[in-house]
């Protein structure tokens, strides 16, 4: 295969304007996609182990903050792997081949995190689970939008992120149950129900289309449709698109900062940096430690802090398309700021022993804020927008880019938060604060409203 096929097929073979025909049985589409999102789900059980884990995997085996910091942190380190090489593993053994990898990383990693009796396996298994998260997080959704209907594919693709934040919760209350050891085995769970689950549903049509491999496109497509629908206008108008993308010229990397790219470089880039450096992977990763601190009820904290963002980001789905982009964001990033300050006063009165019934309350209530409003907005309008945002001939090689700009912020972030904490536990929220109340002005000033339009007229605002 050339590499221009491989480029562009690392994009969702969707044509937008595809009308293919009304499935008689969805009932494949509903099983693929529940496969699918175990996967999300086991996204979210990964993210969501460090904090339960904290103290227990600290005092069990004798681990500095520094030392627990990297092995929190080298979950987005592994997951930035994941996310540059799992385009080619999807592009060379197909978006089943290519979870099937995640699902086996997630297990290897989760098993060494078992039996580890030292820093080393621990740290391991880490990355490891960080590089099956990682592939995750860019195979799910693109499969999902592969094989789901233009009737219902809007539904189904936001149950990637509904999933990602439920496994984070469920990591949370179980972790208040269970021993960091059994959490482990738990988190094997979702891995090895997508791994199996994956030999009972098809192949993404349009991935074996691109693979001119045309019997098994026709039979993937049947199967997804039902056996009485009509696929022969929509397996027309998949290889159309098909072909039409085949003949776009091959994006490199040095293409992202001409003039008519740049101004979408910007707000895709931006927005992913301000979404982590806002501080949501340290709060998420560390939110057991910092209720500890506050002197709040670790295990009533955490089960709050679950249940709420599951409802918000459950909530706010239907939404998106109603409220538009650009307000969500606005509303979530002064929520944000709001949280942080909250959190902030909570600290400083900590720090200065003046109001020590306040602390607590405080805290909680700022953390609440702060979480309810990152699942409001924040948290996926910048893929949104990223989705929308590049003329499709880029959307490969800056969709990459951006993903790796998203997971280094979250190493970062999740690395430095408890140096950070150390130095001055209310100085930290102040710094993720003033980071949210730029991005307040980057929205007003940069982001466009994207409800509502066509990617043409996107694509005629943003890049003139």
């Amino acid at each position: 295969m050339s590499k221009a096929k491989s480029d562009a097929v690392r994009e969702p073979l969707v044509d937008k304007n595809m009308a293919g025909s009304k499935p008689d049985q969805p009932w494949m589409v509903y099983l693929s996609t529940f496969v699918a999102v175990c996967g999300s789900f086991a996204f979210g059980s990964c993210a969501g182990y460090s904090s339960p884990a904290q103290a227990a995997i600290r005092n069990d085996l004798s681990l500095t903050i520094a030392e627990f910091s990297l092995f929190g942190s080298l979950l987005t380190f592994g997951a930035m792997i994941g996310a540059i090489t799992s385009g080619p593993i999807a592009d060379l053994v197909g978006r089943k081949g290519a979870m099937r990898v995640s699902s086996a990383f997630c297990v290897v990693g989760w098993l060494a995190i078992f039996f580890a009796k030292g820093v080393v396996p621990l740290d391991l298994g880490r990355l490891a689970t960080g590089y099956g998260m990682g592939a995750f997080s860019y195979v799910v959704p693109i499969f999902i939008a592969e094989i789901a209907p233009k009737t219902f594919r809007g539904a189904l693709t936001t149950l990637n992120q509904i999933l990602i934040c439920t496994g984070v919760s469920v990591s949370f209350i179980i972790g208040t149950l269970v021993t960091w050891r059994v959490l482990a085995l738990i988190g094997i769970i979702p891995c090895a129900a997508s791994f199996l689950g994956l030999f009972f549903i098809p192949e993404s049509p349009r991935w074996l289309a691109k693979m001119g491999r045309d019997t098994e496109f026709e039979a993937a497509l049947r199967k997804l449709r039902g056996k009485k629908a009509d696929i022969s206008q929509e397996a027309a108008e998949i290889q159309d698109y098909i072909e039409t993308l085949e003949r776009l010229p091959k994006a490199k990397m040095l293409d992202l900062f001409q003039r008519r790219y740049i101004r979408s470089v910007l707000i895709a880039f931006g927005l992913m940096v301000f979404q982590q450096f806002g501080g949501i992977n340290g709060i998420c990763f560390y939110t057991s430690s910092i209720f500890e601190q506050a002197g709040f009820p670790t295990r009533l904290g955490m089960i709050i802090y679950a249940v709420l963002q599951v409802v918000i980001t459950a909530l706010n789905a239907p939404i998106v398309d109603r409220a538009g982009r650009k307000p969500l964001l606005l509303v979530s990033a002064t929520g944000l700021v709001i949280g942080c300050l909250i959190a902030a006063v909570s600290f400083y009165l900590k720090v200065h022993d003046m109001a020590p019934e306040a602390v607590p309350v405080l805290a909680v209530v700022g953390i609440m804020v702060y979480i309810g409003s990152f699942s409001a907005g924040m948290g996926a309008m910048p893929w949104v927008v990223m989705s929308e945002i590049f003329p499709i001939n880029i959307k490969g090689v800056a969709g990459g880019m951006a993903t790796l700009v998203n997971w280094f912020g979250a190493w970062a972030v999740s690395y430095t938060f408890n140096f950070l904490m150390s130095w001055s536990s209310y100085g930290t929220f102040l710094i993720y604060a003033a980071i949210n109340a730029l991005a307040i002005v980057f929205v007003i000033a940069i982001v466009p409203e994207t409800k509502g339009k066509t990617l043409e007229q996107i694509q005629a605002v943003v890049n003139p």
